[in-house]
C-alpha cells in the first residue's frame, strides 16, 4: 500500500470513535525500511485555541485495523 492511499483514510480512535485526523507524513526506519509511525494532522474538532501541538505521532503498534476507508488506532 502506498502512502498516498493511506492519506485518503480517516484515522479513528477505537476507544471513543472520534476522528483523530488525516495522515500527513510517515516515519520509516533507516535500518530496515519498515514503517515506524504515522504523523497525523489533528482534525479541526480536536484542535483548539490553547493547543500548541498541531500534529500527533501514532506508533505502528497503535494501529489496530486498516480498513478500506478508515484506519483504526488505539490511543
Amino acid at each position: 500500500m502506498r502512502l498516498s492511499e493511506l492519506q485518503r483514510k480517516d484515522i479513528i480512535n477505537v476507544n471513543d470513535g472520534k476522528i483523530i485526523g488525516r495522515i500527513i507524513d510517515a516515519e520509516i526506519s533507516e535500518k530496515d525500511g519498515s514503517l515506524e509511525s504515522l504523523i497525523i494532522e489533528k482534525s479541526k474538532y480536536i484542535r483548539n485555541l490553547f493547543s500548541t501541538d498541531s500534529d500527533i505521532t501514532i506508533k505502528y503498534e497503535q494501529i489496530k485495523k486498516l480498513g478500506s476507508d478508515v484506519i483504526l488506532i488505539e490511543l
